[in-house]
């Protein structure tokens, strides 16, 4: 009997702490590509094409990758098109991850919603897994775009 609770003890351990990292880290942006993991080195570039004729900004892109049953998707969305809104030059591309399977495999998405920020020449500069905050967005933007003349 004692046993069994302390196997409960440890799984329900385990579990909160398994959730509270995931529940730190979902929605935050890190860069596309670290200089110490230089497989990965060359952040990957993306065109209209990759995009389904989709146009880049033209000073950044936010592009989120999406499920039709996803509801922080839909979360998602609200909160990169109010950004797209605010931010000149800067435009907001949904794309329904089961229909762009190959560009998913290519990006590594391995769950939706996933934001890519694109730069102005559709480099990846930054990803965010789960859905993101505003102030997230904003900050991943900062760093993307060139400041206007």
């Amino acid at each position: 009997m004692t046993t069994g609770l302390i196997v409960l003890a440890v799984a329900l351990v385990v579990a909160t702490g398994a959730g509270l990292l995931k529940r730190r880290y979902d929605g935050w942006f890190r860069g596309a590509a670290k200089a110490e993991e230089p497989e990965k080195a060359q952040a990957e570039t993306l065109s209209a094409q990759d995009l389904d004729g989709h146009e880049l900004g033209e000073r950044a892109t936010l592009l989120q990758f999406s499920s039709a049953f996803c509801a922080p998707c839909r979360a998602t969305r609200q909160t990169l098109q109010s950004v797209a809104k605010i931010v000149p030059g800067v435009v907001h591309v949904e794309l329904d991850a089961e229909h762009h399977l190959d560009l998913v495999n290519r990006l590594n998405v391995m769950r939706t919603p996933t934001t890519l920020v694109l730069n102005a020449a559709g480099q990846v500069v930054a990803r965010a897994s789960g859905a993101p905050r505003r102030e997230a967005v904003l900050a991943a933007l900062g760093e993307a775009v060139e400041p206007l003349t």
